[in-house]
């Protein structure tokens, strides 16, 4: 009897032990997307967007300082770790849980296994890649695009390489292009700057500013896919790898 209920016993605590890991895994995409905002609003001011920013620590990539079960995070994450600069957050256990869904989410679903290098991404960027025609860095390139100066503080390493092979799937609605067409047919293309009750203002390929009086236009409104190619079958995995390490090391210089 004692044989039985010690065996009992054990079994109890592996199962324990082992759903701990899972506890996270088995909430919905629903559950996944919340904790994805969650994480942005609160965890990335000092974890970065891709969760990589402590010393030691990898969030994005399942690397942390010792093992850590779901159950172990989740109680971090609302604890916080006395002596140190990570807080407590007045979180319900279910909002920690969808933290470490998106969490474990993003570590299975890695951007390319190429390792990149920031010098290379940058001669990339401004030369085979000519983005530069587009966006703008610190200064270089073109107003057409959104300015990418400090685009690692607030893109995973994952969006930005989904951006650069999908351009149509994620498009940020102060991104998205604008088109006009006057009455004689001419169509203009370009960044929506204003647009008021009689006018639109915007800058066209060429970096024009251009300003349309409605009353002169046959049709307008935000152009449906992203102005954005795709890089899917320009660049090398290598290459890809290269442009996303040079776009996530895009931060906002500290003082």
């Amino acid at each position: 009897m004692r044989r039985r209920h010690a065996c009992f016993l054990t079994l109890v605590v592996f199962l324990a032990g082992a759903s701990a890991p899972l506890l996270a895994q088995s909430n919905s995409a629903a559950d996944v997307a919340a904790g994805g905002r969650a994480f942005q609003n609160t965890c990335s001011n000092c974890h970065g967007p891709d969760g990589g920013e402590i010393p030691g620590i990898d969030l994005g990539h399942g690397q942390f300082r010792r093992p850590m079960t779901d159950r172990d995070l989740i109680q971090i994450i609302r604890t916080g770790i006395p002596g140190t600069a990570m807080p407590a957050n007045n979180m319900t256990e279910e909002q920690a849980a969808q933290i470490v869904a998106y969490l474990r989410s993003v570590a299975a679903s890695k951007p390319t296994a190429a390792t990149g290098d920031v010098a290379r991404g940058k001669a990339i960027f401004e030369g085979k890649g000519t983005c530069t025609s587009c966006h703008r860095v610190n200064s270089v390139g073109s107003h057409l695009g959104p300015d990418l100066s400090e685009v690692g503080g607030s893109r995973r390493a994952v969006d930005l390489e989904r951006s650069l092979l999908d351009p149509d799937a994620e498009v940020l609605g102060t991104n998205r292009f604008y088109h006009v067409t006057t009455n004689a047919g001419v169509t203009t293309t370009g960044r929506l700057l204003n647009l008021d009750t009689f006018t639109i203002q915007m800058i066209d390929a060429k970096e024009r500013l251009r300003t349309f009086v409605k009353t002169d236009l046959r049709d307008y409104g935000f152009a449906e896919k992203s102005g954005m190619p795709s890089y899917k079958d320009k660049l090398t995995v290598q290459e890809l790898a290269d442009v996303v390490r040079y776009l996530t090391s895009l931060k906002r210089s500290t003082p």
